[in-house]
């Protein structure tokens, strides 16, 4: 991912790319270990994610200080810039699904007090539509790889019309069952969360977009095709020039 750049700025982009992958490991970890609590039922899984959440920050910090060092020190700019920018970005939206995933399991804990209250299997279709595509966006970051990112943003659709059966089950369950309303308000609140995880994948499959082409694909554009991406691509001069490198003196 960094050939031609001076040695010093190759070693600290290196480390950069291990840093984020080693925290989009741990949220992935977190995501899926909170999904399992909520179908188990089971209070210590909850608690293992609630507990995880501290080496993830403390990983999301590191990176971001990593980040603002290389933007000091070594001043890159073109792709280089690129990459530290959309890493930022990417490392806030990590930091944030993996909130998301305590929320879940937060949940988790509230229902193993509630015995009566059975969690449709179509959350469980929600939850593994939308690792997915965590997964898809972190893989397409280490590929470099914006058609793959372009098949996570495609995706995002599936996990709304998703949420929104969920909603209307959801008001169909509290007609049949009032008194369970409390429980089966957290249970949609899952949903929500699961919904806001495929945001940020979204997020970062556009980071990915975005540091391996130079296309910014948000604030309404069209980013459905990727065929225009491969088409910027081609135009692209093959081999853009490496950062000066000042630390290199």
């Amino acid at each position: 991912m960094t050939s031609g750049i001076r040695p010093r700025l190759r070693r600290k982009i290196e480390k950069l790319n291990e840093m984020l992958l080693a925290l989009g490991a741990l949220v992935e970890q977190s995501v899926h270990l909170a999904v399992k609590a909520l179908d188990r039922k089971d209070a210590d899984l909850a608690r293992q994610v609630l507990e995880g959440d501290l080496e993830i920050d403390r990983v999301e910090v590191g990176l971001e200080e990593e980040c603002l060092e290389i933007l000091a020190l070594h001043q890159p700019v073109a792709v280089d810039l690129r990459h530290i920018v959309g890493v930022l970005k990417i490392n806030k939206d990590l930091e944030r699904a993996a909130d998301l995933a305590g929320n879940v399991a937060n949940i988790a804990l509230d229902l193993t007090r509630e015995p009566d209250v059975t969690i449709p299997e179509d959350y469980f279709l929600m939850a593994g539509k939308t690792e997915e595509m965590l997964k898809k966006a972190l893989d397409a970051y280490v590929n470099r790889a914006p058609d793959a990112a372009y098949d996570v943003l495609r995706g995002d659709d599936d996990v709304d019309r998703m949420k929104r059966e969920l909603h209307k089950r959801f008001f169909e369950s509290v007609a049949e069952a009032p008194k369970l309303l409390e429980p089966l308000t957290l249970l949609f609140l899952v949903s929500r969360h699961l919904e806001r995880i495929a945001d940020l994948a979204t997020n970062i499959a556009e980071e990915v977009i975005y540091i391996v082409t130079g296309e910014i694909v948000r604030h309404g554009r069209s980013f459905a095709d990727g065929e225009h991406a491969r088409k910027k691509q081609r135009r692209k001069t093959p081999d853009e020039p490496p950062s000066p490198d000042p630390a290199d003196g």
